[in-house]
């Protein structure tokens, strides 16, 4: 039986910290940008430094011991998420990506004191010699959010999903098209979206959203 992981690895020590510190996220340098387009209607930030870790599994035990390990069942269906109870270092949620693909979402590191890498080390763990791959993909993406009454019609712009809570209620998250950029997208509340685009493609959607929200401001 797998050990349900803790994720206790203490504080960063001062080098860690240190280190942490110096991160530049990549949208940082459009804050003000950010903060300028919102207002009242709609708003938009980025919630850098998620720890984001794709998990692949093919075998049910193998997807049964890491799910157990990180303390959630693993989402089964398209479009599915998966959230854990929130604790001493923060909350984990999982995003179905594929038949046999999930990303795990955790708070930043800086603020848990929680490495990416230790809760690598424990899914490997997991996983053990069955087929299947844990991967610390914290880098390959960022997380802006759009929220407020309007963010639901800035989104129509430029993503050809039917947003509609009847068909995309809160807590769904799916991979698609945004323009011509992938994203994963992510209903976390009734006017709050999260959009997860590869770091390269930061500054185009950011861009891109604060257009699409002139209107409203």
């Amino acid at each position: 039986m797998v050990e349900q992981m803790t994720l206790t690895q203490g504080t960063p020590t001062r080098t860690d910290a240190a280190v942490l510190s110096c991160r530049r996220s990549p949208a940082h340098h459009l804050a003000a940008l950010m903060e300028q387009a919102g207002g009242e209607q709609v708003r938009l930030r980025e919630v850098p430094f998620l720890t984001q870790i794709t998990i692949r599994a093919a075998m049910p035990e193998a997807v049964q011991s890491v799910g157990s390990a990180l303390g959630v069942a693993l989402p089964s269906a398209v479009g599915d998420v998966v959230q854990g109870e929130q604790g001493e270092h923060g909350a984990v949620s999982v995003v179905w990506l594929s038949p046999d693909e999930w990303l795990a979402v955790l708070d930043d590191e800086a603020q848990t004191g929680v490495a990416s890498s230790a809760v690598v080390e424990t899914l490997n763990v997991a996983l053990g010699k069955r087929r299947g791959q844990v991967v610390d993909v914290s880098s390959n993406r960022t997380t802006l959010e759009l929220s407020g009454p309007q963010a639901r019609a800035v989104l129509d712009k430029t993503i050809e999903l039917d947003l509609h809570p009847r068909a995309f209620p809160v807590g769904r998250a799916v991979s698609t098209q945004m323009e011509s950029v992938a994203v994963i997208l992510w209903r976390t509340g009734k006017d709050t979206w999260q959009l997860m685009p590869r770091a390269s493609f930061a500054e185009h959607v950011v861009l891109w959203l604060a257009d699409g929200m002139r209107e409203f401001s």
